[in-house]
């Protein structure tokens, strides 16, 4: 037990000693830090490029890392991006010996107290020209600072819509000095490309890459170069969002404007589902158009609206017209023959399209009604043509009686005048039945022309329906492949 107690003494004492040297090393430490940096900002200027010799070259590693992408605004081609922007470069006037210093290799401070390159977006489109955010640099007893400083840039972007929602966008980032030409001040790649490493995923945008290329330019005001770092961002839009908010609705109200061919002629709404197909598509047109730029360049998608669209203006106005020749009625001319023949005839069949009251399951009952019907008109058109022989040989009775009448004499007369009149009204009859008769046999071939007519416009509904239904179908594959 005494043992037990010794022991925990000896390490609480242990502890205590330790503590307390750490404790003169950090405050040993902070003395010689407070020394060094008066010494080193004694005579310093953060002014004037800090090297020896003026006619020599300062060079400046630049490193961009790609935290997140904020924004894309493909109207206003913008790119809102956060980054981290890493520079090491040589101070020749901040430099001392760490052993002077107990070892003290590095200190940090304000970054506005040393001298730093005036490195800047050269495609910035932000109004904002604030100086960048005063974070503290490492400097190194050899003399390197680094200094890195987060950022939120806005740069333009040449967006290119032609494939939306399937594009891929390449944005550049250009870093450059803005005042000091490649003679004094140069610029060095620290990587082949951005890093990507602490990149946090966007919604809407895949990462395909991030190369760099150092560009060295001489402007038409200086003969002196100046280089830049040009930083490729490569892009890959994510289009599971626009597929299923734009695109499946117009291809689903693409296939409605095929059936209003379906539709029976004489319910009054085949025009009606045209045109409120029609100003859907406007609806979803619109939407596109306000999220992308005013640019000659149609987007796929946009192209893919006006296709339909056109599509479904021309089978509203093939719709009117067909409505046209179904209301045809008595007084309009025959149907033609050669439409009788490959309308009535051919595509019907095709199409299965029968009469008008005829279905695919009973053609042959209304077949056998119209033998029979025919069979009773020749019964009553025999009937018709006893009837008038037996008018003729009323006329040659009416004669003879006639005859005997001028050389008869006395009551004998006066019945033949009866049988006579009999006569002439039976052959009124007859004439006012004629008359009937070609009254209903006109009134037939009307209505047999009316029938005709519908059912030519019945065809050419199913001929166009299926038409359209393909290039419907042709158009969504195209446009599916194209995201392929």
């Amino acid at each position: 037990m005494k043992r037990n107690n010794l022991s925990s003494f000896y390490v609480s004492l242990w502890l205590l000693f330790t503590a307390t040297m750490l404790q003169a090393v950090e405050s040993a430490k902070g003395k010689y830090a407070q020394m060094l940096f008066s010494e080193l900002f004694e005579d310093y200027s953060n002014a004037l490029r800090p090297v020896e010799d003026t006619d020599k070259v300062l060079n400046v590693t630049l490193q961009i890392t790609l935290s997140q992408i904020k924004d894309m605004d493909e109207r206003n081609q913008i790119l809102t991006a956060y980054l981290w922007i890493r520079q090491s470069w040589y101070d020749a006037y901040l430099k001392w010996d760490k052993d002077k210093y107990d070892g003290l290799d590095s200190i940090r401070i304000p970054s506005n107290l040393v001298w730093r390159p005036d490195i800047v977006l050269y495609n910035k489109a932000d109004d904002d020209f604030s100086e960048p955010v005063n974070t503290n640099v490492v400097l190194r007893y050899d003399g390197k600072i680094t200094w890195d400083a987060p950022a939120i840039t806005k740069s333009s972007c040449v967006v290119d819509v032609s494939y939306f929602p399937f594009d891929s966008q390449q944005c550049n980032l250009t870093f450059g000095s803005w005042t000091y030409n490649g003679n004094q001040v140069d610029i060095i790649n620290s990587l082949d490309s951005g890093d990507l490493s602490d990149f946090v995923e966007d919604v809407e945008w895949e990462i395909h890459g991030m190369p760099a290329v150092k560009n060295v330019i001489t402007y038409g005001c200086c003969s002196e170069p100046y280089p830049d770092v040009t930083f490729t961002l490569i892009l890959k839009r994510k289009s599971s969002f626009y597929i299923f908010n734009l695109l499946l609705p117009c291809i689903l109200i693409s296939f409605l404007a095929p059936l209003g061919f379906y539709l029976p002629a004489d319910s009054g709404e085949k025009v009606s589902l045209g045109v409120t197909v029609l100003l859907a598509l406007t609806v979803f047109q619109l939407m596109v158009a306000e999220i992308m730029p005013p640019s000659e360049n149609v987007p796929l998608i946009g192209k893919y609206y006006i296709a339909t669209m056109t599509m479904i203006t021309a089978s509203t106005a093939l719709t009117i017209i067909i409505m046209n020749v179904h209301h045809c009625g008595s007084e309009a001319k025959p149907v033609p023959q050669w439409a009788r023949v490959v309308i009535l005839d051919y595509m019907s069949k095709i199409f299965f399209v029968y009469d008008v009251g005829e279905n695919c399951t009973s053609p042959r009952r209304e077949k056998e009604q119209e033998h029979r019907l025919e069979g009773g008109d020749m019964c009553r058109g025999a009937d018709r043509k006893s009837h008038l022989s037996n008018g003729n040989d009323d006329s040659d009775l009416k004669e003879n009686l006639n005859g005997n009448l001028n050389n008869s004499f006395g009551v004998h007369g006066e019945n033949v005048r009866e049988n006579v009149n009999c006569c002439s009204c039976y052959k009124m009859l007859i004439k006012n039945i004629e008359y009937i008769a070609n009254c209903v046999r006109d009134h037939k071939a009307n209505r047999a022309k009316g029938i005709e007519w519908k059912k030519v416009a019945k065809v050419m509904d199913r001929f166009f329906m299926w038409i359209f239904f393909i290039m419907v179908f042709f158009m969504s594959v195209l446009i599916i492949g194209k995201a392929a």
